[in-house]
């Protein structure tokens, strides 16, 4: 995950981060909603320590990883107070393991892929030994209908919702998320739908959307996003030879 202290001298980790919190801004207020109702997540997958370091220094406690491992390795060796967000593939083989690792390592930890009952299953067998904790969890949704991205399709993520807060006692059901198709405004509006029927059906209020990235957050915000997933902007381009 290194990269060369040229690689990282060239970076204002800083200057990204005002300018995306600018734009949340500016996104919000256009939407006539105010900026505390969106939480910046700071996807850091691939990137190294000093990157994520630098960006807790300027106010950032909300970090985003995709692979398992790597959350393992980093988690220990950041601040207690950062919040991790789970956002990439989770075989349920790893649950176990991922939730006894970070759990213990943050001040709260998400889970925002999860898309079956058997998922949920051993992330809420996990939690079991931590008696004053709940997960946090969304439920993924595909909303483009790309075989490509995963998630349960919107026909589907009632029945899997109202599963799993009937029988998952440690886990709690933040809300939904997407990786919507690019470009196609259509994914954040049925994602929207779905929180809206999930809502209905389980008498929440209180659902959140996770959804918009680098290229399409201020969109997101304006359909409802509560959540945004940033990288590339605030971190530069990715190397997926060191993940």
């Amino acid at each position: 995950m290194a990269l060369s202290q040229s690689s990282i001298s060239d970076l204002s980790i800083e200057s990204n981060l005002q300018s995306v919190r600018s734009r949340i801004q500016s996104a919000c207020e256009a939407s006539g909603r105010s900026p505390d109702d969106v939480e910046l997540i700071a996807v850091s997958k691939t990137k190294p320590l000093e990157l994520l370091k630098e960006a807790y220094e300027n106010n950032q406690r909300i970090f985003g990883e995709n692979y398992v491992q790597e959350l393992v390795e980093k988690a220990p060796e950041m601040p207690i107070d950062v919040k991790w967000h789970f956002i990439g593939t989770l075989q349920s083989n790893k649950a176990s393991m991922l939730v006894k690792k970070v759990v213990p390592n943050s001040s709260s930890f998400t889970i925002e892929t999860v898309t079956s009952k058997k998922l949920a299953n051993k992330l809420n067998n996990a939690m079991k030994e931590f008696e004053d904790k709940k997960l946090d969890i969304f439920v993924q949704v595909n909303t483009s209908g790309e075989e490509s991205k995963g998630g349960v399709t919107p026909a589907d993520v009632v029945s899997l919702c109202k599963d799993i807060t009937e029988s998952c006692d440690n886990l709690n059901l933040k809300g939904l998320m997407t990786i919507g198709a690019i470009g196609d405004l259509s994914c954040f509006q049925i994602l929207v739908k779905c929180r809206d029927e999930v809502a209905s059906e389980l008498d929440r209020s209180d659902l959140c959307l996770s959804m918009g990235m680098s290229g399409d957050f201020e969109t997101a915000i304006s359909e409802g996003a509560t959540h945004v997933r940033v990288g590339s902007t605030i971190f530069g381009a990715r190397d997926y030879s060191k993940k």
